[in-house]
């Protein structure tokens, strides 16, 4: 418990390759349940969509091409949301990159350190060869190919876990580097997120206030993870070019987490000039920061505030 105005009440936990967290703000009857619910959902979405567990539902689904598969609804609304992104974007965001992320040497199980041998796909697979069978709850994968749902799995599961907490008028859950927020803070004003400066990670670029009742930030930024042959954002609609590298890092500030986050990883491989047409188009706000350390805003939504570091 830390004290401010109003007591802030936190639990955490590991998954999905980061620390999660939930923050109550006030006393709440019901909290410790809440938040056990709440990160409980981070744990269920990656069992079902991770690629590095040969036993997800999503490595089963890829075992399947090509055929029609039945799918848990979870796993239907996951690719419903990253082939919707896929499609706004033109491709700048596709899941069926797993494959060249394994040969990139991004194979390794974040908790187990065990490797995952590359799986056979074709060369020229991408989003258009996943379909979508609404009526039956079904997915085809019409080639071989490798999914990787991580650009959109952990804003999803932090909307599923806000759902769980619908009744805390005032929260915060924090996954790695994204983060839904609901309410205000602990002092009663709006909550601040600051952002990390990609060119020096040990600093801050920024701090973002949003004036939501409700809102996600999600950040995508080749500082994060990365192996002898570059980050691991790609650009999939370049196969074999080197990463998209015009943009350090992009931010992006929605109503929901898991459009935030796909958007991110879109907008970052977009470049500031493309990511903006998307993202005022998509309606959601956006701090996009170039490879000279620049902030470039988008305001398709218009609700958030950017405060630059001074150095």
């Amino acid at each position: 418990m830390i004290g401010h105005d109003q007591p802030l009440f936190e639990f955490v936990t590991t998954a999905m390759s980061t620390t999660i967290s939930v923050q109550i703000v006030g006393a709440h009857p019901n909290a410790e349940t809440l938040a056990a619910e709440a990160l409980d959902w981070f744990r269920v979405v990656e069992s079902t969509c991770s690629r590095f567990d040969p036993a997800s539902e999503l490595s089963q689904l890829c075992n399947t091409a090509p055929a029609w598969t039945t799918v848990s609804p979870l796993l239907f609304e996951v690719l419903r949301v990253a082939l919707a992104v896929s499609h706004a974007s033109d491709g700048a965001f596709d899941p069926t990159v797993g494959a060249a992320l394994e040969t990139m040497g991004f194979d390794t199980h974040w908790q187990t350190g065990e490797r995952r041998a590359t799986r056979a796909a074709t060369p020229q697979a991408e989003w258009r060869d996943v379909s979508l069978d609404d009526a039956t709850g079904r997915v085809c994968l019409h080639r071989a190919l490798q999914l990787d749902l991580g650009a959109v799995a952990k804003g999803f599961a932090l909307d599923l876990a806000a759902r769980t907490m619908a009744g805390v008028a005032d929260c915060c859950l924090v996954a790695g580097g994204d983060l839904l927020c609901r309410g205000t803070n602990a002092r009663g004003r709006p909550w601040r997120t600051a952002i990390v400066h990609p060119l020096a990670t040990d600093r801050s670029a920024g701090t973002l206030e949003v004036h939501a009742p409700e809102y996600a930030i999600c950040t995508s930024g080749g500082y994060a993870r990365r192996t002898a042959h570059g980050h691991h954002l790609l650009d999939p609609r370049r196969p074999g070019t080197p990463n998209a590298e015009s943009l350090a890092s992009a931010t992006v500030i929605a109503p929901q987490a898991a459009i935030a986050d796909a958007l991110a990883t879109a907008a970052f491989v977009l470049g500031a000039e493309d990511a903006r047409a998307l993202l005022e188009e998509q309606g959601v706000d956006a701090v996009l920061i170039d490879a000279r350390g620049v902030p470039h805003l988008v305001n398709g939504w218009a609700r958030s505030t950017f405060m630059p570091t001074s150095f």
